[in-house]
């Protein structure tokens, strides 16, 4: 078995074409297609159903894909520590990140750290808030920034860098526009805009909400904060949303308020693998992002 017939392999399990899988491996169709003959020749299985062009995984097909993304991991991993070892400073950090901390907060500490170290690389990737913490412990990413900070996760291991506001935004026309806070109380006859269920920063409203003996009466829903703004903007609701996503501007037509009673907050931290170790590179960001933090927090307090 040699290693290019596993990484055609998962390429072709991954797209369910074979033209499509040589198009992104920048070979001939032919020459996928003889190594995944090959394969299955050298397993004695067949670990596709040939549909026309297109082309699905048989089940043993499916459990054999599981390990070959295991070994590709392991084997990439061993890669990239030699050459960390050899030199931290030009390593490749994998960072996760939800839309929430996108804006702001991500670009912020990576400006700040390639400042102390230029040549350091970056491969981001936006998730919910579940699925960044199964990326961590399944090692498809390094380190991810999260907020809140899960404290009951036994897969991965988090360090809260700051506590954060939960601020309303409410359409201009409001009738408590003008007012200087707002309690969480004031907005139960509202509709809210929010995210789809499941989402993290869906439950935080709803059981600061419940709290107040209310449930949000939810009229719209949007998968990323530029659509929950946007929606309030067009004057279809209210939302609570992480005070960080207006630090830049305050989308036009809407008003930001505090909330004076039934105040909500939710802690932003990053997260690491519990079980494996961090290789050099994915350290020296790690120990800058607490004390960024640190510093940040000793200035604002």
């Amino acid at each position: 078995m040699e290693l290019r017939q596993i990484q055609y392999f998962i390429e072709v399990a991954k797209r369910e074409h074979v033209t499509e899988a040589a198009y992104a491996l920048h070979v001939a169709q032919s020459a996928v297609s003889r190594q995944i003959f090959n394969l299955e020749a050298e397993l004695g299985v067949n670990l596709f159903i040939r549909e026309g062009r297109n082309v699905r995984l048989t089940p043993i097909g499916r459990m054999f894909l599981d390990h070959m993304q295991q070994a590709m991991n392991v084997i990439e991993k061993a890669k990239r520590e030699v050459e960390e070892y050899l030199d931290p400073e030009r390593g490749i950090i994998r960072v996760g990140f939800p839309s929430s901390l996108a804006a702001y907060m991500l670009p912020t500490v990576i400006s700040a750290f390639r400042q102390e170290h230029p040549h350091v690389k970056f491969q981001l990737r936006q998730g919910s808030y579940h699925f960044l913490i199964d990326a961590v412990d399944k090692g498809d990413i390094d380190i991810a920034l999260l907020g809140p900070v899960p404290t009951q996760e036994k897969r991965v291991k988090g360090d809260i860098l700051f506590l954060e506001n939960i601020v309303a935004l409410l359409p201009s026309n409001h009738p408590l526009a003008k007012e200087s806070s707002v309690q969480l109380g004031q907005l139960r006859d509202d509709p809210f805009v929010l995210f789809p269920s499941g989402f993290i920063l869906r439950d935080i409203v709803v059981q600061a909400c419940s709290q107040f003996g209310f449930r949000p009466d939810v009229s719209f829903e949007g998968e990323d904060i530029d659509a929950i703004k946007g929606l309030v903007a067009a004057g279809l609701g209210v939302t609570l949303i992480p005070e960080i996503t207006l630090v830049d501007s305050i989308p036009r037509a809407t008003v930001k308020k505090m909330i004076s009673e039934g105040k909500v907050t939710r802690t932003v931290g990053v997260i690491i693998p519990r079980e494996r170790e961090l290789l050099p590179t994915e350290e020296l960001f790690y120990t800058f992002l607490k004390r960024f933090f640190a510093v940040l927090n000793r200035f604002e307090g």
